[in-house]
């Protein structure tokens, strides 16, 4: 690790820390014109198969932004490459599988060792580590299984996801097999980016909204788990976030994750009471918050400020990625807004800390 004690990682920990730290999903991308500039010579995966384009793009970030972790540039599918199913980038459609898998043979045919393929991303890992050495931590991140899966077998995004569901519900053991590969290629991928110097890793499982809780328990569970369990090994914090997935959080809880990170969707006092708080929670402003003005900004993010309450254990992020056509000056608001108000709730917890612990010494 390169910066374990950094205001993040205890954060991670649930212990206490000065100010809530902050990052944010998406914090390198298109709403900067650095990153815009960028894009007009290379595409999203020349600069994920680049390191030294995909570091200057994660540090550029971190740094015009003042936040408190660097999240390292990459694609949630890079891992399905090594694993022999390519994939494109439409404009206006996101990544296209030109081959998804639809039979028990297509899973048969998927390979699981050539994880080190990926190595680039871990490089890339490892230059902003050498950039900011105890500095700032950073944050590798992989796709959950469940997501995964789900580009895998739909060939592209989905509204519904009935080829997924489907194969799940059908044929349990194909589904099971699928899963399994990709634990081990996750698993492998994940923890080079810890060898390479990360701090912590966040596991984006960015459609498993689409579960029912029984569904969810059945069929992804048991996989998130066990990738959640071999990452744990490495030492470092584990993050796992969902979106829309406000009911399945206590059973996301279950795998083990340091952190669970909250959506905007539900009100974030409720969403640590359901996980009865214990362990860590991200989140969790609306995205579309940011394109507001800073007054009506700071309010809202006094009140997610408001609902953690300063105690120990919360890192403030938004409940989803940053939207293209967001206005930097309102996400480096967003930063300084978090600074300054946390501030206060950290103070006042400690307060109330310290004269409970001196009454109980009157006693």
């Amino acid at each position: 690790m390169s910066a374990p004690d950094s205001r993040f990682v205890r954060a991670c920990r649930c212990e206490p820390v000065d100010v809530t730290p902050i990052w944010l999903m998406r914090q390198a991308g298109r709403y900067m014109a650095e990153y815009r500039a960028i894009r007009k010579h290379h595409s999203i995966l020349d600069i994920c198969k680049t390191p030294e384009i995909a570091a200057k793009v994660t540090i550029d970030a971190a740094e015009i932004l003042g936040v408190d972790a660097a999240i390292i540039f990459a694609d949630l599918l890079l891992p399905l490459e090594v694993m022999g199913m390519p994939f494109r980038f439409e404009a206006g459609e996101g990544p296209v599988i030109e081959q998804p898998l639809r039979t028990v043979k297509d899973i048969e045919a998927l390979q699981t060792h050539r994880a080190a393929e990926l190595g680039y991303v871990s490089e890339s890992v490892s230059k902003v580590v050498k950039h900011f050495g105890a500095k700032l931590p950073v944050i590798g991140f992989c796709g959950a299984p469940f997501t995964l899966a789900s580009y895998m077998i739909e060939g592209g995004s989905s509204r519904n996801y009935v080829h997924a569901k489907k194969m799940m519900y059908t044929e349990p053991a194909a589904w099971e097999m699928l899963m399994r590969k990709l634990v081990d290629v996750l698993a492998s991928y994940a923890a080079d980016q810890v060898t390479a110097g990360a701090d912590a890793l966040q596991i984006f499982d960015s459609w498993v909204g689409c579960l029912s809780v029984p569904d969810y328990r059945q069929y992804v569970l048991p996989f998130a788990t066990e990738l959640v369990q071999r990452l744990r090994k490495t030492g470092v914090p584990i993050i796992y976030f969902g979106t829309d997935s406000a009911t399945l959080l206590p059973s996301m809880q279950e795998t083990g994750a340091d952190v669970i990170g909250v959506d905007w969707r539900y009100p974030l006092d409720q969403a640590w009471s359901s996980l009865n708080h214990r362990g860590a929670v991200q989140g969790n402003l609306d995205p579309v918050l940011l394109f507001a003005d800073q007054k009506k900004l700071r309010e809202q993010t006094d009140l997610v400020l408001k609902q953690a309450d300063g105690r120990p254990g919360h890192i403030f992020n938004l409940g989803h990625g940053i939207l293209p056509e967001t206005p930097v000056d309102n996400v480096k608001a967003l930063v300084q807004f978090v600074r300054e108000l946390s501030a206060k709730y950290s103070r006042a917890t400690a307060s109330a800390g310290a004269r409970k612990g001196a009454e109980g010494s009157a006693r």
